[in-house]
């Protein structure tokens, strides 16, 4: 959690998001998204009502939200929230996702005000998210897949080779996979699982299929055991500490680079997609298998899938050589 935010926050948002980290048990990463949202709320809030400009960022930055009590937010309406919004899109250039992100974040901290006796009435309960595009998730083809594995090279092969793997054949997040302990990886002759923490220090179990067996093999036996920081960690920088998430989206950025795959658009996180778009276009699991092994809380997320193969299919009938032949070319071409 980002201290300096937290300590200056107002009373009843350090034991919000105590109770988000505490009892709802959210990430570090979620907690502080949550803290920066928040923040950015109250300090708008507050130069609006008290006519200082929000656009001079130093000014902005230098007011002191600490002192807000359960009084001010009595006061908090919904329109103030739509203005908040507004602020956002037109003088801060979020986009709508960015915007969804901070409407559930205040929707969760006043639901919480009210259930806690703060407020009396909850002003947010009407409060509408921004539509969001739909759009399908990006992903790397067999081919693309095989040339990203094909192009690691280097004193860290076995480790980098290691981690595209997993990353394309069990579709981990970033936090997760950076987050591996080799003890907690079975190997019992072909059949091997991994026990992975995902968001919200929830744990599951994923199976490795044979490539990853072999990638892991390979990669233990030259991976570093004297001088290692983390002792359990799976993947280690060069200075044996637990490797960084930022050490690892730099080298997917270069090896995609290197398979020639470079500004087009893919990154860590489209592994996952390629992962889980290659596993469900094979009709060999299904939506609730998918939504297990990617770690999803609710189906609906893993449902962009489903978009996903109706539209290859779409472009497959499509495709068809017959799909512009019709009874009028018939007739014209007598």
């Amino acid at each position: 959690m980002n201290k300096d935010y937290y300590s200056s926050m107002p009373a009843a948002v350090k034991s919000f998001l105590n109770y988000q980290s505490t009892i709802k048990n959210k990430s570090v990463n979620t907690i502080d998204q949550y803290c920066l949202d928040l923040r950015l709320f109250l300090k708008f809030i507050y130069c609006d009502r008290n006519n200082i400009s929000a656009d001079d960022e130093e000014i902005f930055n230098s007011v002191d939200i600490s002192g807000l009590d359960n009084g001010f937010f009595c006061t908090v309406t919904l329109e103030d929230a739509y203005r908040f919004l507004a602020y956002c899109k037109i003088d801060r250039d979020n986009n709508e996702k960015a915007r969804a992100r901070k409407v559930s974040c205040i929707r969760s901290f006043f639901k919480y005000l009210m259930l806690n006796n703060i407020i009396k009435d909850n002003p947010m309960i009407n409060l509408d998210s921004p539509k969001l595009k739909k759009s399908l998730p990006k992903y790397l083809t067999v081919e693309q897949s095989k040339d990203l594995l094909m192009s690691v090279s280097g004193p860290n092969r076995e480790r980098d080779y290691c981690i595209l793997t997993l990353f394309l054949n069990c579709g981990m997040r970033l936090s997760e996979l950076v987050s591996l302990d080799y003890n907690k990886i079975k190997i019992d002759g072909d059949t091997a699982t991994v026990i992975i923490t995902g968001k919200g220090n929830k744990e599951r179990t994923v199976y490795l299929n044979n490539a990853c067996i072999a990638a892991i093999n390979s990669y233990m036996k030259v991976r570093p055991t004297d001088g290692v920081k983390d002792r359990y960690a799976l993947f280690l920088s060069n200075r044996l500490t637990r490797i960084s998430p930022k050490t690892v989206q730099h080298l997917v950025d270069v090896y995609l680079e290197k398979a020639g795959l470079g500004g087009q658009g893919f990154s860590v996180h489209k592994l996952r997609h390629t992962a889980a778009t290659l596993m469900y276009q094979t009709g060999r699991v299904d939506l609730l298998e998918l939504k297990e092994i990617l770690g999803h809380e609710n189906l609906n997320t893993t449902q962009i899938y489903t978009h996903l193969l109706d539209s290859r299919l779409k472009s497959a009938v499509d495709a068809n050589p017959l799909s512009d032949f019709t009874e009028k070319n018939t007739s014209s071409g007598k």
